[in-house]
């Protein structure tokens, strides 16, 4: 238990999600004499407000909470310690000013790779089965198939990761049953995390697309991956091959991207864009070998319990002051979309 002061800025849906049943009980016990804020906030002032009058050292937040920057000054968040963030990127809600000058700042870090792992292998079966093509050609167009489906099986396919973080070492294990053909292009990971997983290293992007039938896209936006997947590896993926982006739209070319999708040779599932949310008039809507998700590849709500179990944990640390898990730095808030 403590004393400090905190402000809880959840909306009732991020609340009941994020800290389920005992798990709220959990969260008072740790932060008795916490301030509630609920959100929506009817009045957009009463958050400058809140600030002013009863400035905070911890903040748990979420999608719904308002920035820290705007109307307020940085004077007003001059108390703020810890900023306990149970979704993603940060950079809409914590200037960056605050995060040099020294504020902590966690995020639901790697809770959410085994869902985001989960999207990714149905996206594959997805494309292989042209599962959306035919949902929507049977619901609108009273379609059938023809004498010569072209639908495929990952059994025994060749599967390349282009990034080995996190969500490509919960997707490994999910591939197993079908193939044991994966490797990935990742130049940083050591040797041994490949090897205990069984899994190959491509020694170039280029061998990584032109030898594996399914390409899945995991690779961080870091300037130096903006726009690395061009149109001669996409092209590169072998006859009735796979594309699959679950993690950064910018790392890829689109305008390459949509020249290819066009040509209707490659199934392409997607997940995230360079642009988002996706522009209605995009012309990727439409294509019947594209298969399109809002960014839901993140937790399900029945999942978003881990994130708030990591902050619960990371609280606990931050009273105690032990150091905490999934810190936001510097460098992962540039990279951060």
């Amino acid at each position: 238990m403590s004393d400090i002061r905190a402000i809880v800025a959840l909306s009732e849906l991020e609340a009941a999600d994020f800290f389920p049943g005992p798990m709220w009980g959990e969260l008072e016990r740790l932060l008795p004499g916490y301030r509630r804020v609920q959100l929506p906030l009817s009045r957009p002032e009463d958050w400058v407000r809140l600030w002013r009058e009863t400035p905070a050292e911890l903040l748990v937040s979420a999608w719904q909470t308002p920035p820290l920057n705007g109307p307020l000054e940085p004077d007003d968040v001059k108390s703020l310690r810890y900023v306990c963030y149970l979704a993603g990127s940060v950079r809409k809600l914590v200037p960056r000013e605050l995060v040099d000058r020294g504020l902590i700042v966690t995020n639901w870090g790697n809770t959410i790779a085994a869902t985001v792992a989960e999207c990714a292998l149905m996206l594959i079966l997805m494309a292989l089965r042209r599962a959306s093509y035919w949902a929507l050609a049977m619901h609108r167009e009273g379609a059938w198939k023809n004498g010569a489906p072209t639908t495929q099986s990952l059994l025994g396919r060749r599967v390349g990761l282009h990034g080995f973080g996190a969500i490509s070492q919960q997707l490994v294990p999910m591939l197993v049953p079908f193939t044991d053909q994966i490797q990935t292009y990742s130049p940083h990971v050591p040797d041994d995390i490949l090897a205990r997983r069984k899994v190959r290293r491509a020694t170039s992007l280029e061998e990584l697309f032109s030898t594996s039938d399914i390409v899945v896209e995991l690779a961080a936006a870091t300037p130096q991956n903006l726009h690395i997947v061009k149109e001669s590896h996409l092209r590169s993926i072998p006859a009735g091959g796979v594309f699959v982006n679950v993690g950064r739209g910018c790392v890829v070319d689109e305008a390459a991207l949509l020249r290819v999708a066009r040509e209707g040779n490659l199934q392409i599932a997607l997940d995230v864009y360079e642009q988002e949310p996706l522009p209605p008039d995009s012309p990727f809507r439409g294509l019947p070998n594209v298969t399109l998700l809002p960014h839901l590849g993140g937790p399900t709500r029945d999942r978003r319990r881990d994130s708030g179990a990591l902050a619960l944990k990371n609280i606990r640390a931050f009273l105690k002051g032990d150091p905490q898990e999934a810190v936001i730095n510097l460098d992962t808030y540039d990279r951060s979309t």
